[in-house]
């Protein structure tokens, strides 16, 4: 019975993650979702910019300090540690639901892209992006990534021990294949607005902080196996002359 629950309690939270993680694209890229990015009545700027600041703040703390692992320890005592991942998610789509509800529109336009063919070029761009963080996560360990495999592990008798560090695909040219392609959706607009270069900003400055702490949870873990990836795979971009050194070696990736 406690596999079952387990199973279904995982199996939910991926299902409302999934919802959520499709909202984000319709949100960004106003398509789709009765509430996007530069939607609504914008109302006063000062007032706007704090509710939205606090929103991207809220996200970024939770995302970030339930990640750690001094808060999984303590937070393991209290949830089952197969449920530690999938309540991680969770907390995470609620954030994000939490901040395409109350996001207040700042829709001045900071650039705009008039010639056709070059704003679908930008759009076309933005999807791959999105793209990318999908195939990303597949690359890895997809279900892994979010509490499916340690939900169903008890119920399936399955491994649900962390993956193994490989560099599949991606993961040889650039260590973090799934931000580069949220950067690429978040930057690579046709229109920008207040609202969306806020949005931006604030999201890139969170990921660049939130590849250090990541990194040094890898270091932690993986020892000069990390060290030796990090010094010759590039972190977002591509780096042709650091990849010919790696050659073949399989190193860990995140």
């Amino acid at each position: 019975m406690a596999g079952m629950l387990l199973a279904l309690y995982s199996a939910c939270v991926y299902v409302f993650f999934f919802v959520t993680f499709l909202y984000a694209i319709g949100f960004v890229q106003e398509v789709f979702v009765p509430k996007s990015i530069n939607s609504g009545t914008a109302g006063a700027i000062g007032w706007s910019l704090l509710i939205n600041v606090v929103l991207l703040g809220i996200f970024a703390l939770q995302h970030s300090v339930m990640a750690r692992p001094a808060f999984k320890r303590v937070w393991t005592r209290s949830v089952p540690e197969a449920a530690e991942r999938s309540t991680y998610v969770l907390f995470t789509s609620l954030a994000l639901a939490l901040l395409f509800w109350q996001w207040q529109p700042l829709p001045q336009v900071v650039w705009s892209v008039d010639h056709a063919a070059l704003a679908a070029l930008i759009t076309g761009l933005a999807w791959a992006g999105w793209a990318m963080v999908l195939v990303s996560t597949f690359l890895i360990s997809h279900f892994h990534l979010f509490g499916l495999t340690q939900g169903f592990s008890r119920l399936l008798d399955i491994d649900d021990s962390d993956p193994q560090f490989v560099t599949p695909a991606l993961y040889r040219w650039m260590r973090h294949p799934i931000y580069t392609g949220f950067l690429i959706a978040f930057w690579a607009t046709p229109e920008m607005t207040q609202g969306h270069l806020l949005f931006a900003v604030a999201t890139t400055g969170y990921i660049l902080i939130g590849i250090q702490f990541e990194e040094r949870d890898l270091i932690a873990m993986f020892g000069d196996r990390y060290r030796e990836y990090r010094a010759n795979v590039g972190m977002l971009f591509p780096t042709p002359r650091r990849q010919k050194r790696l050659g073949s070696r399989t190193s860990p990736s995140s």
